[in-house]
């Protein structure tokens, strides 16, 4: 899918499609909160399925759907795996939620090639699809809301580039190889760096899976392989409280090496307010999870959305936490 232009739903044939499987199913029971006729009176149902539930990011975006959710009269069911490695797990989730045969589906992809055939079922069933976070690589899904990553890997670079002096060795503690938000991020990052910084080299390039533990080890092995190194960037938030930790057993602050992180957990948010991690990039989860929960409202009801929606995302540190449009996209 190429984002950035608006799609009409053909929602009739979608919604007869919907109308006839619920006869088998019961979808157009009105106490379900699920249905077919997105027209009708009773209350439409949106499944959101997420990359995970651990971090407080997800749940950030849990609290933005439901607001919206809420807002709109619309019943929401959230859900994820508890870890963003567990991609089976989350396959499970939407076969599920595509059998519940709810008036829209939401789904963040921690795989985008995976859930290409769960999303053909989703569209043979005739559910519509919006994408939050990460997109799978099916057209099936008609949207996406999420942070713009390259933008946000770009916006980390600069700010490393500034405190490290535009020069010196550094090295990426990333979540993921896989999925588009680990790529992005990282490749934002690296593009930006090699295209304006040449003075800066990046010496190694880790993934931790977004896991604090793994991530910690990762950090220590590569300042023990890099003693001169003088940043590290992490890409989400489990990576950054896992580099935070890491350099707290070192006895390490920002001051002895620059720690750039990505989120704003309150883990994350304590270590950069203790002077341990330099600063960090955040998103608006909140505002993820109401965007979608809005497009597949939309979609649901035969509307126009755009192709993609740019969340956002943002700088922040020590100096800037309580400025109000900074406060307004912290989750801790």
């Amino acid at each position: 899918m190429k984002y950035g232009k608006k799609i009409a739903v053909a929602a009739v044939a979608a919604l007869t499609a919907i109308s006839l499987a619920g006869c088998a199913t019961g979808k157009g029971d009105e106490s379900t909160g699920g249905g077919g006729d997105a027209g009708g009176d009773k209350q439409l149902t949106i499944d959101l399925v997420s990359k995970g539930f651990q971090h407080q990011f997800w749940q950030a975006v849990k609290t933005g759907a439901e607001q919206k959710g809420e807002e709109l009269g619309v019943t929401i069911n959230f859900e994820g795996p508890g870890s963003e490695t567990e991609i089976e797990k989350q396959l499970q989730m939407l076969q599920s939620s595509i059998a519940r045969q709810p008036d829209a589906i939401a789904y963040a992809a921690l795989d985008p090639e995976a859930c290409i055939p769960a999303l053909d079922s989703a569209d043979a069933a005739g559910i519509p699809v919006a994408y939050f976070d990460a997109p799978c690589n099916s057209e099936v899904g008609k949207t996406l809301a999420a942070t713009d990553s390259k933008v946000a890997g770009a916006l980390a670079a600069d700010h490393m580039a500034e405190l490290i002096g535009g020069a010196g060795k550094v090295g990426i503690v990333a979540h993921s190889q896989i999925n588009s938000t680990g790529v992005e991020r990282r490749d934002g990052f690296v593009e930006k760096i090699e295209a304006d910084y040449p003075d800066i080299e990046i010496v190694d390039i880790q993934y931790g899976d977004g896991d604090h533990l793994k991530s910690a080890d990762i950090t220590k092995s590569m300042l023990n392989a890099h003693p001169d190194m003088k940043g590290i960037y992490a890409t989400n938030e489990g990576s950054a409280v896992g580099v935070a930790n890491a350099l707290t057993e070192l006895g390490k602050d920002s001051s002895d090496i620059v720690a750039i992180g990505f989120d704003s957990g309150a883990a994350q948010i304590d270590a950069i307010k203790d002077g341990v991690l330099a600063g960090a990039i955040t998103q608006d989860p909140i505002g993820i999870g109401s965007t979608v929960v809005q497009a597949a409202y939309d979609l649901a009801n035969g509307e126009e959305v755009e192709e993609f929606y740019d969340t956002g995302s943002y700088w922040y540190d020590a100096n800037n936490l309580e400025d109000p449009e900074i406060a307004a996209v912290l989750y801790e």
